[in-house]
């Protein structure tokens, strides 16, 4: 396992996202000169992409335990419900898309997968 929270994971995995999108700005960079390299960070970035809906999901339950346990308020004012709600609406409809981008990246990586470099 690790010793880092959550938030500090979410953090690194931001910074590896935007380390991909320096890597990939443009043409002689290394690693990224063929088709097949394209496939290889597509086959990753689909790979990172199926694992948010179960960390969408367990944000949810968590802020759900939290509600039902009474320990959150709002800095607006009371017990936070609407903005409870609304966090778990939107959870939902991210989860949904995280789940939609994964299909779409598998029909990319498909595509990919027999591009070859030509001389």
């Amino acid at each position: 396992m690790t010793d880092k929270t959550p938030s500090q994971l979410a953090g690194t995995a931001a910074d590896a996202v935007r380390a991909l999108n320096h890597a990939t700005l443009g043409p002689d960079r290394l690693g990224w000169e063929y088709p097949a390299d394209a496939y290889d960070v597509i086959g990753g970035l689909d790979q990172l992409v199926g694992f948010l809906p179960q960390a969408l999901d367990q944000i949810a339950r968590h802020i759900e335990r939290l509600a039902a346990e009474g320990h959150i308020r709002s800095d607006k004012g009371g017990d936070g419900s609407d903005e409870v709600a609304t966090a778990l609406r939107a959870l939902e409809w991210a989860n949904a898309d995280a789940t939609q981008l994964g299909s779409r990246l598998v029909t990319v990586h498909s595509a990919l997968s027999p591009l070859a470099y030509k001389d």
